[in-house]
């Protein structure tokens, strides 16, 4: 039997609060966690296992980013000058600029152009203590580009070890040779994208936009009541620039997570508890987009509603490949302590997920594990620009 210890640790186990246990130890086992302890307690039999001394280092479960859309082609800097010289996130996007103008880029680019650069973000991430990432579609609005963004975010799993999770986004604006017939994209692409994304394996849940300047909520509900009928769970962008009720709708179908949610009233909030939805909260676009309404953090904090931290990774309003800078720009944006910022990273981010064999340390959980040069959990949310990971661990030692 494979195994190992960590000892001489600080261990975050989030299992309640940071859950820490100072003077710590762990055991593996067969890449599962076996044994979490004070590390003079250490049972017996883990005596002949291969041991780590961590000098008291700090361990906590491996983060993860539960919100990109990393899979794109392009890049939007103009767009970035042009919001400082006074322009609006909606008034570039309905002049044809912001999602639009990165489909063209990701239309244009091979598959194996897409994974060369998806690949560059996934790096970062990944020398951050990353282990499992989210990737959405939704830059292709085509059938054959969405699956190829999808078989990108596949192919990324084989060539580091990383988790994918894959969402399909084909609801996440309308292309120009749609304009002004949202209904028609809708019937025509979006869901046979969708079903083909699903007969062949690639996608694990459905997303939407639901805004203004993307989708009625009505207009997602037909996407939803699709993605039911194959069997997918959904999840929401809702409440970023307005509210039009669409995390009350991603309730009504049982959504893992609805995300941004600046907007978000009381009843949706509300909505969100009775249907055990995460609020995925992204700092990276509030601050690139300079917003001013912070998304409802008390509600949700009296309703008993999760809260992850995500990057939004992607060319527009969150160029961001720091998942660390998001927790804490969520702490000194949002007002979230450093004990829920890692929390939204670990979690939380694993619920918005759906998958409960990670983002804690508990026996049976994998070994999917981060070990920090730092004293105290908060560090991590603390430092700016800073990068304290000593290691990470997916599975084994090697």
């Amino acid at each position: 039997m494979a195994g190992y210890v960590l000892a001489n640790a600080s261990v975050a186990t989030m299992t309640d609060g940071y859950g820490l246990e100072e003077d710590g130890a762990l055991a593996v086992e067969d890449d599962l966690i076996s044994w979490i302890g004070k590390r003079d307690e250490l049972p017996h039999k883990y005596a002949k296992y291969r041991t780590e001394n961590l000098e008291g280092r700090l361990i906590t479960p491996a983060l993860i980013d539960c919100h990109t859309h990393i899979v794109h082609g392009g890049d939007r800097a103009r767009e970035f000058e042009m919001r400082l010289e006074g322009a609006s996130y909606e008034a570039i996007a309905r002049a044809g600029g912001g999602i639009v103008s990165t489909v063209s880029a990701t239309r244009e680019a091979s598959e194996a152009a897409l994974l060369d650069s998806a690949l560059a973000r996934v790096d970062h991430l990944i020398a951050e203590g990353v282990a499992t990432i989210e990737i959405k579609s939704g830059y292709g609005l085509d059938i054959d580009t969405e699956l190829r963004m999808l078989k990108t975010a596949r192919a990324i799993a084989g060539m580091r070890d990383v988790r994918v999770r894959t969402s399909f986004l084909g609801a996440h604006a309308v292309p120009p040779e749609y304009k002004d017939r949202a209904d028609a994209y809708i019937d025509e692409v979006c869901l046979p994208a969708l079903e083909a994304a699903h007969a062949q394996g690639l996608a694990d849940a459905v997303d939407g936009f639901c805004e203004g300047i993307a989708f009625s909520p009505d207009q997602i509900e037909r996407v939803f009541k699709r993605a039911r009928e194959l069997g997918l769970p959904v999840k929401l962008h809702a409440e970023q620039l307005s509210d039009l009720g669409g995390a009350k709708l991603a309730a009504r179908y049982g959504a893992l997570s609805a995300d941004h949610l600046e907007y978000l009233d009381a009843e949706g909030v509300a909505a969100m508890k009775a249907a055990g939805s995460v609020a995925v909260l992204l700092p990276g676009a509030f601050y690139t987009l300079r917003e001013m309404q912070i998304p409802p953090i008390e509600l949700f904090r009296d309703q008993g509603v999760g809260m992850a931290i995500a990057t939004d990774c992607n060319p527009g309003s969150s160029p961001l490949t720091s998942l660390l800078l998001a927790m804490n720009m969520a702490c000194t944006l949002f007002r979230m302590t450093p004990e829920e910022a890692l929390a939204g990273a670990t979690r939380e981010a694993a619920r918005a997920l759906g998958l409960d064999d990670t983002g804690i340390i508990a026996t049976g959980k994998k070994a999917e594990l981060a070990i920090w040069d730092v004293a105290h959990p908060a560090e991590l949310s603390y430092r700016i620009g800073y990068n304290p990971l000593y290691r990470r661990i997916v599975g084994d030692l090697s």
